[in-house]
């Protein structure tokens, strides 16, 4: 069984792109995971995508995952409530100055509260200014991503809201794959 997905990708070509998010109330904090932890990422990427079909890094092997984190420019900014993990952002350097936001998302309990908005305000700065913490990259020019139909409904309302611009749109058949919950064989939420 197939499903159609559409995948938009949305860019930013300057700081000045960015348009932020008005911050959550409570106790919300943004931390960067500065020790590569392959067991810490893949909690984060299963706990967002598991009810979204988030299903390409579970293959991934522990090797995979840690050179995937090791990897120069790669940052995982991470969002919690009162000490909670709520979400996260990883960006990931490329050539010639451009970031990519490969993963952005909220564990579902923690959606709807206006951290979204704020975690990619916040994570889209830090793409901006990547280049600070790590000697040797080039400053970037352009901070880009892909979201598709398979993520949250305001997703793509969310990064436009932020500043970023779509260029490009593609309709792609996929195979349709259940939710995998949290971990594999979890089943569904």
């Amino acid at each position: 069984m197939s499903i159609s997905v559409t995948t938009w990708s949305l860019e930013q070509t300057a700081p000045g792109d960015l348009i932020p998010a008005k911050e959550p109330d409570g106790d919300v904090r943004i931390v960067r995971a500065e020790v590569p932890s392959p067991e810490f990422s893949r909690f984060l990427y299963t706990a967002v995508g598991g009810d979204i079909r988030w299903t390409d890094l579970l293959p991934r092997t522990y090797a995979e995952w840690r050179r995937h984190l090791e990897r120069p420019g790669t940052e995982t900014w991470v969002a919690y409530e009162r000490g909670t993990p709520a979400g996260y952002v990883e960006l990931q350097a490329q050539e010639h100055g451009s970031v990519e936001i490969v993963y952005f998302g909220l564990i579902p309990a923690f959606r709807g509260r206006r951290i979204g908005g704020h975690l990619l305000t916040y994570g889209t700065a830090r793409a901006w200014d990547l280049a600070d913490r790590w000697p040797g990259l080039p400053p970037t020019d352009r901070v880009w991503l892909h979201t598709c139909s398979k993520d949250g409904e305001h997703a793509l309302g969310n990064y436009q809201r932020r500043g970023f611009r779509l260029f490009d749109t593609r309709v792609e058949e996929e195979r349709d794959v259940a939710t995998p919950g949290p971990w594999p064989a979890a089943g569904p939420y």
